[in-house]
């Protein structure tokens, strides 16, 4: 059993420092278990002692009295696990013989076992496509002639150690089908983005999505793939654990303000349970341009909610290994962009993004443009009326002064 003071793995000799990347970013964390202000961050690549092969990013961000652990994995279909504890001081723990055997139950722990305060996962299985071509209405479900989806547990995905970003806090999982007789990805990958913070802000691209130190963002790219379709629209299907007898509640939250997300007044977001607890927010646009201004912005529609069998999906190995063979999931969809204006097919790119994290969700509170606009809308009548008011006093002040010539 290797010593560390994070991770444990489960084989016979350390692995080796060129496999381990870590950093760490030192600051205050005054509060509690939620709503942490700043954390310690560390992203770890945990190798496997005799194949470095599979790909498995262990993301621990610790406050005063709380860590959560965020473990992303693409080990079959790629998957997220999120685990909040109430004490700086838990560890993840990893069996590598057991996570890769046919049984991989208890392959993954956290520890102390009784510090867990919350625990959940999402696993991202399948990529849609729709043919929109002969489709007008952008609320038709589905949107177009489907075609057979790609199952992303049958990706081959890049080495995540290649693409850890010390600096922003990230890392990218990158693949294609393992099997793609028509070359659709010959010069195309998906990609999912997976980054961490130590503070509350915003990311420099639209959607601008605000996030805190409790929180984790994810950004998918779809780009260089050829479409099956003239005019195809894509999709993805998520996957989360369930809570029998009902699935996680989806909530949408409206804005009269539009800054960081042009011409979007909605936040939707996925919540595990009460508040406080797990939960995914998003906002409901997609972009079809690097860009990702105004013009290039597709809208994004979620399925509801529905409750599914795990044999039914592609088989997350992280997520049997830490909970074991679960049987309540519920999944949905979510589809990008409509049979008319901007799409994939401009520029062949595609992206989205979203935030996974526990307690409260961040809240939109209205920026300084929308306050400054408010503030002259309100105060210039006032205004006016001030400096009629005072015009008026002084008009009659000089008159009352006037003493006739005798």
């Amino acid at each position: 059993m290797c010593r560390h003071e994070g991770p444990r793995w489960g084989c016979g000799r350390c692995a080796p420092s060129s496999m381990l990347l870590l950093i760490q970013l030192l600051s205050a964390a005054p509060f509690g278990l939620l709503g942490e202000e700043t954390r310690q961050v560390s992203l770890e690549v945990i190798p496997d002692c005799r194949d470095p092969s599979p790909n498995l990013l262990h993301i621990r961000a610790v406050g005063s009295n709380s860590t959560l652990h965020y473990v992303w994995s693409s080990m079959g279909p790629p998957a997220v696990l999120l685990v909040a504890t109430n004490t700086p001081h838990s560890t993840l723990t990893v069996n590598w013989s057991r996570l890769l055997s046919p049984e991989p139950d208890g392959g993954l722990t956290v520890l102390p076992k009784n510090s867990i305060q919350f625990s959940s996962a999402l696993v991202f299985t399948r990529l849609f496509e729709f043919d929109s071509a002969n489709t007008s209405e952008a609320s038709a479900k589905p949107p177009g002639k489907p075609y057979p989806p790609y199952s992303l547990a049958e990706f081959s995905w890049n080495n995540i150690t290649d693409s850890l970003d010390l600096a922003t806090l990230s890392a990218t999982f990158r693949g294609r089908p393992i099997q793609d007789p028509a070359g659709a990805f010959a010069n195309g990958s998906l990609a999912f983005r997976v980054q961490a913070f130590t503070r509350s802000s915003r990311p420099a691209q639209a959607p601008r999505l605000l996030h805190s130190a409790d929180t984790c963002q994810l950004e998918v790219a779809l780009f260089g793939a050829y479409p099956r379709g003239n005019r195809s629209l894509f999709g993805l299907e998520v996957a989360t654990l369930g809570q029998a007898p009902d699935c996680p509640s989806v909530q949408e939250q409206r804005s009269i303000d539009d800054e960081y997300a042009p011409a979007v007044f909605k936040l939707d977001q996925l919540l595990w349970g009460s508040l406080p607890s797990g939960f995914m927010q998003w906002r409901p646009v997609a972009f079809a341009q690097r860009q990702r201004g105004r013009e290039s912005s597709l809208p994004c529609q979620a399925s509801p909610l529905r409750p599914t069998l795990a044999y039914l999906l592609p088989q997350s190995p992280i997520v049997r290994a830490f909970f074991g063979p679960q049987t309540d999931f519920c999944a949905f969809n979510l589809t990008f962009g409509a049979p008319t204006g901007p799409g994939y097919w401009d520029e062949y790119y595609l992206s989205w993004s979203m935030l996974l994290g526990v307690g409260t969700p961040p809240v939109d509170a209205l920026s300084p443009l929308i306050l400054g606009i408010m503030a002259v809308a309100l105060g210039a009548p006032g205004l006016m009326l001030l400096a009629g008011g005072i015009f008026l006093l002084l008009w009659h002040k000089q008159c009352s002064q006037y003493q006739p010539i005798n």
